[in-house]
């Protein structure tokens, strides 16, 4: 007879702010010509102008009206010294018309152009990031928890997404801009254009928005913002919507409701030898097309017909040596605007998203993919945005049957609405459909309630309780309680996840079911004054105690780690841990390798060394070594590589090789992938991507051409090509294809 148990019960408690807690009170609007004004705190309000010329979108800053207008100065760095004045000039702009919003800046160096770090120019890749670069956050809504996100480098590559809630980063997301940069004796210059069209805000003519600015000079490891972030957050900081100044003067254009038509076509030669029957140099060709519709200027609908996603780029691949499955990240353009509105219970996409473990309520990529294999979507629609207090999404999708894996003609459907609390607070919920239940016979749905709470600008709650619904299934809830302190020297969380034997989110994503799980870990960094080259130290502890639903241990993890920040951005880490697991059904971790039931107990200690930015040849570098169930392994990698050939073209090397010695059998796992990009312009690439995986035995190779010939158009080359190299002799085909695709967006 199991023991009786106490759920845990969440009060939700909503309070009258008080003094000291972090209610933002702004500075008056500058009076022209003045754009800027501050209050002693460092807070600060800017003023737009409106331009009575045309701006000559060069980059070169030379218009009459950057002498005319004052500039905004004055960023405060967070790193390396947080709350003093950045130590390179930065002048900013912020001009508008009926059209567009125009952002600049001049960002003056003092070191010669060869220091700065420049070697990316592809939209999105992340190695932009760590380029020199000035981003910019605009809170349209003014709501102080979510924003978009454009960064621009002196190469002219850019790199943008949506905040969500201040928490949820949908770096996926591609909004139609435009950005020139130029060069001055002393520094660089950029110049942003976003349509009025690309946005979406408050009803009204008179605006006022949020605004923040980031500088990031590389060559140094500084960044500065132009308002204060906590040093906690160095430059992640960013993501602190409720910390960004005020933007007033803004006139939005009185225009009507916005339509937006991306129709598409395509061809594709396919050979398919798992296919049945198989499928050798078929021809075919295929149109379809996407709408987007402004209900109301904060509020737009998206629909979807015969959709294909031929130009997503290929997932890089993972090896698995745990029991459990593994997330990949939504990249198809439909599902990622507004992606952050169908977070749930602090489980998401962004950076500071839940644990491994936490149930994902909505995970787009269960709709149009089976298997590893791509599903027909017939047709579908989503309505994304603002009603006043509340953040809605409502999605509803039809997908057509695929014989390969058995999938079947299953509608989807996913309602989701939040409503904010005091600066930074919200509370939800959210119900999900999928009409043909994979586990039973029937349907199968999920209903959540949740709430997220942020306190001062370090501590945070996230909470929810959710239920599924699926024919013959018990036990079918899951709750988690949730604190997070992250000050910049100490740090503390603590969780309480409980998911049921039951609880089955088909339209969701479910590591592992049937347990309860209790998290506390700790931190200690100080920024030690002693040794120049240490910007900081961090000692941490932590431990992670998970049992099944009737009390039985399953796992248990202790981990200590030791991590140093130098100044030049290289990092070290070094990170001892304990283990304990139960498996209570054989666990085939290789093909010829069957780990028997039982528990068992093992320790690792793993080095990392990370290689800046800066360097010419930049990743992380891993060796790990210690007990593993009932033998040892030895693990060594080099992950996130980069080498920089020329500012325009790249080699991103990647190896993680184990080596695995159990009582059971011997084995090795090797992972070896090998990007190299040629950037034509900030707007045209050529990716070739080969990864060689002994996991599963596979070989595969992704070559895409991808031309944004005029923003928001854009034509894909694709060839794919998935091998098993499972024979000693030369890997036998099991698929490939070769895609052209073109679409054209019209505005109206």
């Amino acid at each position: 007879m199991m023991p009786h148990r106490w759920p845990w019960v969440v009060a939700l408690v909503v309070c009258t702010p008080a003094a000291g807690s972090g209610q933002t009170v702004e500075p008056p609007p500058p009076v022209a010509p003045d754009v800027i004004t501050r209050d002693d705190a460092g807070r600060a309000t800017v003023r737009a102008v409106r331009l009575t010329e045309p701006l000559a979108f060069d980059g070169a800053l030379d218009d009459p009206v950057y002498q005319e207008v004052p500039a905004v100065t004055g960023l405060i760095q967070v790193e390396p010294v947080a709350g003093v004045p950045a130590s390179e000039r930065t002048e900013a702009w912020i001009f508008f018309d009926d059209d567009h919003v125009y952002i600049s800046a001049r960002c003056w160096d003092s070191a010669p152009e060869s220091q700065w770090v420049m070697n990316e120019m592809r939209r999105d890749n992340q190695a932009v990031f760590q380029n020199e670069n000035v981003t910019v956050l605009l809170d349209t809504f003014h709501d102080r928890r979510n924003a978009v996100y454009l960064l621009a480098t002196p190469l002219g590559a850019r790199y943008d997404g949506q905040v969500t809630n201040e928490q949820d980063f949908n770096a996926d997301w591609n909004p139609v801009w435009d950005v020139q940069t130029g060069r001055f004796d002393g520094g660089w210059t950029l110049e942003m254009a976003i349509p009025f069209t690309s946005l979406r805000y408050r009803p009204g003519r008179t605006q006022v928005w949020g605004v923040q600015i980031r500088r990031m000079i590389r060559w140094k490891n500084e960044v500065a913002f132009l308002t204060p972030i906590p040093a906690a957050r160095g430059v992640g900081g960013v993501f602190l919507v409720s910390l960004s100044a005020t933007l007033v003067g803004i006139e939005a254009p009185e225009q009507g409701r916005t339509l937006e038509l991306k129709p598409f076509a395509i061809t594709d030669l396919t050979t398919d030898r798992t296919a049945t029957p198989p499928v050798s140099n078929d021809l075919s060709g295929d149109i379809g097309i996407d709408v987007k519709y402004a209900v109301t200027q904060n509020l737009s609908a998206d629909f979807t017909v015969n959709t294909d996603f031929a130009q997503v780029e290929a997932d890089e691949q993972q090896v698995n040596l745990t029991r459990f499955s593994l997330f990949f990240p939504e990249k198809r353009e439909f599902f990622l605007e507004n992606q952050g509105t169908f977070s749930f219970g602090g489980s998401g996409a962004g950076p500071f998203g839940g644990s491994r473990d936490t149930p994902v309520i909505f995970y787009s990529r269960q709709i149009g993919l089976a298997q590893g294999r791509e599903v027909p979507l017939v047709a579908g629609g989503r309505l994304t945005g603002r009603l006043g207090a509340f953040s809605v999404g409502a999605l509803n999708i039809q997908t057509d049957g695929e014989p390969v894996s058995g999938a079947r003609s299953t509608n989807f459907s996913v309602v989701r609405v939040k409503r904010d609390l005091l600066r930074r607070s919200s509370i939800g919920a959210i119900v999900t459909r999928r009409s043909q239940s994979t586990r039973s016979s029937g349907s199968n749905e999920t209903y959540g309630l949740d709430g997220t709470f942020a306190f001062y600008d370090n501590v945070s709650v996230n909470t929810y309780w959710a239920k599924t619904r699926t024919r013959g299934f018990e036990d079918d809830v899951s709750y988690r309680a949730n604190f997070d302190y992250r000050g910049d020297r100490y740090g503390a969380e603590v969780e309480r996840l409980v998911v049921g034997t039951g609880f089955n989110p088909e339209v969701g994503f479910l590591r592992r079911d049937d347990f309860e799980r209790s998290f506390g870990s700790v931190r200690f960094s100080p920024r030690p004054r002693s040794v120049a080259a240490i910007r900081k130290v961090s000692y941490s502890a932590q431990l992670d105690y998970i049992t099944d639903r009737a009390g039985v241990l399953e796992t248990r993890e202790a981990q200590g780690r030791l991590g140093i920040e130098f100044e030049n951005s290289d990092t070290v880490d070094v990170t001892y841990t304990r283990s304990y697991e139960l498996l209570t059904e054989p666990f085939p971790i290789a093909p010829d390798v069957t780990i028997p039931i039982g528990g068992y107990g093992f320790q690792d200690v793993r080095a990392t060394f990370m290689l800046g930015q800066q360097r010419l040849v930049s990743g992380r570098l891993l060796a790990r070594h210690g007990s593993f169930f009932s033998g040892n392994r030895t693990s060594l990698g080099f992950t996130g590589g980069r080498v920089k050939v020329t500012t325009q073209l790249s080699v991103e090397p990647g190896v993680s090789i184990d080596w695995i010695d159990l009582r059971e059998g011997r084995f090795t796992t090797q992972l070896v992938t090998a990007r190299t990009t040629y950037t034509f312009t900030p707007r045209m690439f050529l990716s070739a991507l080969v990864q060689v995986n002994s996991s599963n035995d596979s070989l595969g190779g992704n070559i895409r051409l991808r031309w944004e010939y005029q923003p928001g158009s854009e034509l894909f080359v694709v060839y794919n090509e998935q091998r098993d190299t499972l024979d000693r002799g030369y890997p036998d085909l099991e698929n490939r294809a070769f895609v052209i695709k073109i679409n054209r967006l019209f505005r109206f």
